[in-house]
């Protein structure tokens, strides 16, 4: 059946945003790029809109942000270079209600809206927040991180966007609009020196090669050292060393025809990502002993991390695009052809410790897409605007890699048996054992855990999706809008896994095999006496052989000692052959790898169907010139994502079958291939106002995702699962004003998020939880000043970014007690070790600027000037049982940028 600064947060925050609603909230001016109308004609010297005022294409068509009716937050170039924004991850520190996070490699990075969002790590997912750069989507996180070249302005829209934005995005959409070519010649030149000797210079030229053609070009470079040192290779992890270069050309041939080529290139070459021990479990002391190091974990900030070699994180992402613009009289349609190509390329040292463990894992993901996209717009009667489109996009992905066992593996398996064991086995002992007693004696001679064994994978992913969407705003009054859109999706896959395999031979043994049941026998019979002569001395632990030869020789204790080796042998006889009290189950967490089952095979056919049709109903009302409010109720929709990893198991309701068809393999793991479609629902009241200086917009909205797709980290792969339904009540503020030559800004988002039912998650039943992760309030502030002198403008500015403490993660898998079948028997102790890992956000960007009126400028910044350090996320150190790892965020950068614009 496939299918650290201490802040009085919530009171704070409760305040600003009753200010907020009470449009009493100051705020930084968001700004938008103007650009000539006439394509001969130089661009425009005037001062960019602000606040409400803003031209944004939120809608698909020019408009100011007061008259959208969709809760938007606009980011202008003006204050991306202010800000300092240097890539998308950065942008989260002006939208409240964006967060963006980096996993295990560069290209790993989530982006969540309202707390909604998924899709790094694991290549198989669609994200939930979908990212267009120029009206082209970007399809994985992957090709999605890049700087931020010529931009004009981004747009986060919230919510579902099914009937704007071809390409279904269930939570929101991020869309980057960058510049323009222009006629006029112009450009601008930056360059920039940090700490950790960062470097980066970016170009951009504009100009016209004819009165019908314009071209632009961009480039740049970022280079810095890494934020960590990395004792165990004595190099530096988390650093930068990357370039991009864009091009684009401009055609108007006639005054109803307007083309846009553009073809970008970039690569990303870096060590990176540094990991923290956070708790040492007994896995830290055989390390230990083979002579391997890992941090601290009470200093998991300290800026020391331990490797045994570095990781290689090779991206090389590029694309080309053709947008046509074609003036029909009222309508205008507009095509827009694109194809993209990732290649990525990841070396990691995953045990994350100085001991040679894991060598390597690796991975090599090559992602190519085609897009094409049809639109038509316009008035079709007066009072009745019409956008109609068609999206398709066909995908292809390729991944491979392995995860093999280091020449410390083995070893260190060793000292982990003899304490799981209380000394009573190691793993030669094991070996001679079990080959034995399979009948093949001396065959597991030195192969458990053995340098080279693991797991190699290789997968591919085949999709198709059509998209036919429209949306209708009515005029139904002067005053009073009516919007009616419609997304109908079709979209097809096809997966394979043919070539994926566990080679670790211990992971591969039935421990619950009958021919080990005198093994069994004997090892409970030993226990049980170790543990009751232990009992009998009052030891508060299990007898050492010598205590228990001591025990049985002397004659004040040797009856004792006879009535305890009966009970004992009585208890290993009637439990040799019971799961639950099978005395090697401890070992069963040294079965990291277990067999795998490849797709498609007679049970599973490695595709998945879905179809949908999601829509959107709105009204809009203009309570006067200066005050609009909205209400809509929107659905979403979310195609199937594919579980592209080692954790890619048949689901636990085709057990029988695959036991049926003959598939099943010892220790074969049950999960998911795959994640079923997500549908959102979204009911949504909005009120913006535009007062002059002031500018107030505020949404409250209830959000809910049925079959929201969780993606779990297990510590060798990821579990993908759908939850039942999670939902979210929220409400957004964002305010602005300008008083005269200051710009203040506050945003506030309140989320209260619920998973209403999510029984089959990786770490159990959640239902009733909050879903870890998500910050209950999100504060954004910010002031600048603009002080005129008479060479040019003197701007101080400072915005800050606090988060109220959240649990980063709901569970821990390792910490599971799970049934001999694989099931969970219980959840407690990874629900409990997952609680006391949280973050609460403290980040402040200051930046002084000197702008001249000659076009250069000069400014000093800093990024996370608090210092303040927290945690991205925390997971199940791989191949270590009991040990905890987590990602540190950046400690704080600053540095000087000159540009000059001519």
């Amino acid at each position: 059946m496939m299918k650290s600064v201490a802040f009085r947060g919530p009171m704070m925050a409760r305040g600003a945003l009753l200010a907020g609603s009470a449009v009493v909230a100051l705020c930084i001016p968001s700004l938008a790029q103007a650009q000539a109308k006439d394509p001969a004609a130089p661009a425009a010297e005037t001062r960019e809109a602000e606040g409400n005022s803003i031209i944004v294409t939120a809608t698909k068509r020019e408009a100011t942000l007061q008259d959208v009716p969709v809760a938007v937050s606009v980011t202008s170039a003006e204050t991306i270079e202010r800000a300092q924004i240097r890539d998308l991850r950065d942008l989260q520190t002006v939208v409240p209600s964006l967060s963006v996070g980096q996993r295990q490699s560069v290209g790993s990075t989530n982006f969540f809206i309202r707390g909604f969002g998924n899709g790094a790590n694991n290549a198989g997912i669609e994200p939930s927040v979908g990212v267009f750069v120029d009206n082209v989507y970007r399809s994985r996180t992957v090709s999605q991180i890049t700087d931020l070249p010529d931009v004009q302005r981004i747009e986060v829209l919230r919510g579902p966007q099914s009937t704007l934005f071809g390409k279904n995005a269930s939570a929101g959409v991020i869309s980057i609009s960058t510049l323009e070519p222009q006629f006029k010649t112009s450009g601008a030149a930056e360059l920039t020196y940090g700490n950790f000797n960062q470097l980066i210079a970016k170009a951009y030229v504009t100009g016209g090669l004819s009165d019908t053609v314009a071209a632009s070009l961009a480039g740049g470079i970022n280079k810095r050292d890494g934020f960590f040192k990395d004792a165990g290779t004595g190099d530096r992890t988390n650093e930068r060393d990357r370039w991009f270069v864009r091009g684009q050309l401009r055609f108007d041939p006639t005054d109803e025809m307007h083309f846009r080529l553009i073809g970008d290139y970039d690569s990303i070459d870096e060590n990176c990502c540094g990991v923290s021990l956070l708790r040492a479990g007994a896995p830290m002391s055989a390390i230990i002993g083979l002579g391997g190091r890992a941090n601290d974990p009470a200093d998991p900030f300290g800026g020391t991390v331990y490797n045994n070699f570095n990781s290689t994180n090779a991206i090389k992402n590029w694309g080309l695009s053709l947008q046509g613009d074609y003036d029909l009289g009222a309508l205008t349609l507009t095509s827009i052809t694109a194809f993209r190509n990732t290649q990525s390329n990841t070396l990691q040292d995953a045990d994350f410790t100085s001991a040679d463990l894991i060598y390597p894992l690796s991975q090599d993901l090559g992602i190519d897409s085609f897009t094409q996209e049809m639109r038509l717009s316009g008035e079709v009667v007066d009072g009745v605007n019409m956008l109609l489109g068609a999206f398709y996009i066909k995908e292809s992905v390729d991944q491979s890699g392995q995860l093999l066992y280091g020449a410390d593996a083995r070893s260190y398996a060793n000292l982990l048996v003899q304490s799981l064991s209380s000394g009573a086995l190691n793993i030669p002992t094991l070996e001679s054992t079990l080959a034995a007693l399979d009948g093949v004696p001396g065959t597991y001679a030195n192969q458990f855990l053995g340098a080279g064994q693991g797991f190699t994978e290789s997968y591919g992913l085949d999709s198709n999706a059509l998209s036919l969407y429209g949306q209708f705003d009515i005029k139904l009054t002067d005053r009073l809008v009516l919007t009616l859109g419609g997304n109908y999706t079709r979209d097809r896959k096809s997966f394979t896994t043919n070539d994926t395999a566990s080679t670790d031979k211990f992971a591969s043994l039935d421990l619950d095999a009958p021919q080990y049941a005198a093994f069994r026998r004997t090892l409970l019979l030993q226990g049980g006496v170790a543990q009751l002569v232990g009992n009998a001395l009052n030891l508060g632990r299990p007898a050492t052989t010598a205590e228990v030869t001591t025990f049985a020789t002397t004659p004040a204790t040797n009856p004792a000692y006879n009535l305890i080796v009966a009970g004992a042998t009585a208890n290993a006889e009637a439990n040799k052959n019971n799961p639950l009290a099978n005395p090697l189950n401890p070992l069963r967490v040294l079965q990291f790898l277990p067999p795998f089952v490849n797709v498609p095979n007679a049970v599973e056919p490695g595709k998945t169907h879905d179809d949908d049709f999601s829509y959107t109903v709105r009204l809009a009302y203009d309570v006067s010139d200066a005050i609009n409010v909205y209400a809509s109720y929107a659905t979403g929709f979310k195609a199937s994502s594919i579980n592209l990893s080692r954790d890619s198991r048949p689901d636990t309701a085709d057990r029988s079958a695959i036991i049926a068809a003959g598939l099943s393999r010892n220790n074969l793991v049950y999960g998911s291939r795959f994640a079923g479609p997500e549908d959102s629902t979204v009911i949504e009241a909005g009120l913006k106002a535009n007062l002059g200086t002031v500018s107030a917009n505020v949404a409250v909205f209830q959000q809910e995702i049925s079959g929201f797709q969780s993606n779990i980290f297990t510590g060798s792969g990821f579990a993908l699962r759908n939850a039942g339904k999670q939902s979210t009540f929220g409400v957004e503020f964002e305010g602005n004003a300008r008083l005269d030559a200051l710009g203040l800004n506050l945003g506030v988002t309140y989320l209260d998020p619920t998973y209403d039912s999510f029984v089959q998650s990786s770490v159990g039943d959640l239902s009733g939880t909050r879903p870890a992760g998500i910050p209950k309030w999100t504060v954004v502030l910010g002031a600048q000043y603009e002080l005129e002198t008479s060479h040019g403008t003197l701007v101080p500015r400072v915005s800050y970014l606090w988060q109220s403490e959240t649990q980063l993660v709901e569970g821990l898998p390792a910490f599971l007690v799970k049934n001999p079948d694989g099931s969970i028997a219980s959840n407690t102790a990874a629900l409990a070790t997952a609680a006391a890992y949280k973050r609460t956000v403290s980040d402040m960007t200051a930046s002084l600027s000197y702008e001249l009126h000659n076009g250069l400028s000069l400014t000093l910044w800093a990024r996370n000037l608090l210092d303040h350090r927290d945690l991205g996320v925390v997971f199940d150190s791989p191949a270590q049982p009991g040990n905890v790892s987590g990602y540190p965020n950046d400690p704080r950068t600053y540095g000087a940028t000159a540009r000059f614009k001519f």
